[in-house]
């Protein structure tokens, strides 16, 4: 059987990992021994706070509605339920940005959950 020589595959997986460790502080970015944990952590942090962004963003739309809402003289929950009562189907992006955006359109949009 012929000998094995695993010297490119080393280098291979060496540069892949440097690569994803790349910007890292201290020896995380150059050493193997403290990038290896130092990648995975990452990756597990990355996976999680795709997820978070998500809540997030819903928390800021949130806060930016009841803004307007109350500028409008309502508050974020009779906004909402009016708005479900009266069909009025926009999700909480749209309204978020309706209301930062465009207020006199979002002044119409209240005065019909009313």
């Amino acid at each position: 059987m012929p000998r094995v020589k695993r010297g490119t595959t080393h280098v291979k997986r060496r540069r892949n990992l440097l690569s994803k460790v790349k910007g890292f502080k201290w020896g995380r970015k150059s050493k193997i021994r403290q990038a290896k944990p130092a990648a995975l952590k990452a990756g597990v942090y990355a996976f999680r706070d795709r997820r978070v962004k998500k809540r997030t963003f819903r928390q800021l739309w949130s806060i930016k509605i009841n803004a307007g809402a109350r500028a409008n003289g309502t508050t974020y929950s009779k906004l909402i339920s009016g708005l479900k009562k009266v069909g009025i189907d926009l999700d909480r992006k749209v309204l978020a940005e309706i209301a930062e955006k465009n207020p006199g359109v979002f002044t119409k949009i209240v005065e019909k959950t009313k």
